[in-house]
């Protein structure tokens, strides 16, 4: 798990075993960490990625070549440059790592492309032994990791993923309750360090400026120029800034022991990007806490990114019926589609990734492999099931740290309870509210009880029907009960599945403990319940998944009557300030080259989109260029 030395796990076989490791590391940051780590305690350590001028890069290559280097770290894009493969198989390293290893599976929380390609590149660095790491693999993750890297039957050694220390709170509570939450828990200065995941760079700004006027803040997200990025960065490990508001673009590779505090304003991606999240807590083995805020609308948040990451199979389908054998230029690709340029360009991408379309270096498609459809469905069901996970994790009632110990696979580790989290110890919350049961509470924990005594274990669905026909209570009021008997010893509450056409549904089971058996109206005097305080709204719509819904084509202007029944014509467009056409002609021809050189589709470098933008904003600072 985060924080307990996988980076040893290589540096040690490195060094014992000579020669040059070479380190595939997926995030600059991360890199530039672990080598300044590295050179700090002697070692002969070089870099290349993205961020390194040409000069640099080509001295590391040739150190590397004449035996001068102990380790090696590049990016993984790197293995596209033209010669670069070669160059590396002419010394053959003596260990190959591959850190945050999950990146390569499509079933991982952070699936990255050029992560997926390493396994085609392993074979001319050999008989170089290969060790991938990371901290959050689940078994299915584990199994495509050893697939695509060709690894065949690896041994596999796997750390228990229990962190005794840090104590899991989940709340309920509305968005705009949140950041009020977290400037009252930080107050206390026992809770800081601290570090705070918001889902959006607009909202880590906010709350940054808000929490900064108590205590020293600082915002850390993708849109800030990367000597700032560095500069908060070093000033929260020296402890000058006391917290981090950041995206999840803060975190990897940070390893400051004495943070107290991990607080998500929002619910993350998936269990995997929430354990690593929290992990940078506590690892100096001290008591720490990590808080999950969370209500209903934060699945419509998770529901846009996968519709838009996600484009319906239709889209992709009408794209694939226009490909042939003949490369053909994307924007005629686009005419004939009539699907708008933004959602085009999405589903093309997505075509390319899973094979059923090639594009060349200046986007020029054609037809791939036929069997692309399968691949791509389910990596947009796997993304769908990993935020249903979060979800049911959140509203779960069980020991909080059990609970991520078994989705890791450790099932017999599982079966420990922390002792800490806001399950197994409420009275020690610090943002959870309790109050008194009402009389009608109390009257239903007493059905439940003599339901269950006679009729035995039961989804919590059927008890719910059964002692509520006509809805007297709702069913969210109802789980909110049986979560309250769960934390008060009188109930066990367990996650089933059961098969249906075809589909795993998940459902949850009620039943009683042994106390339960002793339980009377006056034992329950004193029962509390969750207070998620002011009401959350809860939007209950349906969609339909992203997979049936018709392409977004370019539409007619419609026509509409005005009050006299006459025509009205459309409002006419906005209008848009027109790009700076010397630029953005300068810009293509960059792109293109860049895109030549690191032998990937023009649209790996710089979007479309964000080209006609740079075009129309013409940015002078590094600042500007990135936002």
């Amino acid at each position: 798990p985060t924080g307990s030395g996988k980076s040893l796990c290589y540096q040690l076989p490195a060094i014992a075993r000579g020669g040059t490791a070479l380190v595939i590391s997926p995030l600059i940051a991360l890199m530039e960490d672990q080598v300044a780590g590295l050179q700090a305690r002697g070692f002969a350590v070089e870099r290349i990625h993205s961020g390194r001028d040409r000069a640099d890069s080509r001295q590391a290559c040739i150190d590397y070549l004449n035996g001068h280097l102990q380790f090696l770290f590049i990016a993984p894009e790197r293995l596209r440059v033209t010669g670069f493969p070669e160059m590396l198989a002419k010394r053959k390293p003596s260990l190959i790592a591959i850190d945050e290893a999950h990146c390569i599976s499509q079933w991982g929380h952070d699936f990255r492309p050029d992560y997926r390609m390493l396994g085609h590149y392993l074979p001319s660095l050999r008989p170089a032994p290969v060790i991938a790491l990371t901290a959050t693999a689940t078994p299915i993750v584990q199994d495509d990791i050893a697939a695509q890297l060709g690894l065949g039957q690896p041994a596999r050694f796997i750390h228990g993923f229990r962190r005794d220390n840090i104590a899991i709170e989940v709340v309920e509570i509305a968005t705009s309750r949140r950041s009020d939450l977290a400037e009252r828990l930080l107050l206390d200065k026992g809770r800081r360090p601290a570090i705070v995941y918001t889902p959006t760079r607009k909202q880590a700004d906010a709350l940054s400026a808000q929490l900064n006027r108590n205590f020293p803040t600082a915002a850390y997200h993708a849109v800030l120029d990367a000597a700032h990025r560095k500069r908060v960065q070093q000033q929260f490990l020296a402890g000058q800034i006391e917290v981090m508001v950041a995206t999840i673009a803060f975190g990897m590779g940070i390893d400051k022991p004495n943070i107290r505090t991990v607080i998500h304003t929002a619910l993350p991606g998936s269990l995997e990007a929430y354990y690593q999240e929290i992990g940078r807590a506590g690892r100096d083995a001290q008591p720490s806490r990590a808080l999950l805020m969370h209500s209903y609308a934060d699945r419509y948040t998770h529901d846009f990114f996968i519709e838009r990451d996600y484009p319906a199979v239709t889209i992709l389908d009408a794209i694939y019926a226009r490909l042939t054998p003949e490369p053909q230029p994307k924007e005629i690709l686009q005419k004939l589609t009539r699907i708008d340029s933004d959602t085009f360009d999405k589903a093309l991408e997505k075509l390319w990734i899973h094979r059923g379309a090639m594009l060349d270096f200046a986007e020029n498609a054609r037809r791939g492999e036929a069997d692309w459809r399968d691949s791509y469905i389910a990596q947009g069901e796997q993304k769908r099931a990993q935020i249903d996970l979060v979800i049911r994790f959140a509203a779960s009632n069980h020991c909080r740290m059990s609970t991520l110990v078994r989705h890791f696979g450790d099932f017999a580790d599982g079966k420990t309870s922390c002792g800490i989290c806001d399950f197994c110890a409420p009275a020690e919350c610090a943002a959870q509210q309790f109050r008194p049961a009402t009389p009608a509470e109390r009257e239903t924990i007493l059905k439940v009880i003599k339901t269950l005594r006679y009729a035995g274990a039961r989804s919590t669905g059927k008890l719910h029907a059964e002692l509520f026909p006509k809805g007297e209570m709702v069913r969210d009021e109802f789980e909110e009960v049986l979560g309250a008997m769960a934390r008060a010893g009188l109930a066990y509450l367990t996650d089933e599945v059961f098969e249906k056409d075809g589909k795993s549904i998940p459902y949850r089971k009620a039943s009683l403990t042994r106390d339960a058996q002793f339980v009377d109206e006056a034992a329950l005097a004193d029962f509390v319940i969750k207070d998620a305080g002011a009401p959350v709204t809860t939007l209950k719509r349906k969609r339909k998944p992203a997979r049936d819904r018709k392409p977004v084509l370019d539409r007619k202007p419609v026509l509409s009557l005005d009050r006299k029944g006459a025509v009205s014509p459309p409002p006419p467009p906005s209008a848009e300030p027109e790009p700076n056409a010397q630029i953005e002609d300068a810009l293509r021809k960059w792109r293109l080259a860049e895109a030549k050189r690191l032998g990937v589709p023009a649209f790996r470098i710089l979007t479309d989109r964000a080209l006609r933008a740079m075009a129309v904003n013409r940015p002078v600072t590094a600042a500007e260029l990135l936002a």
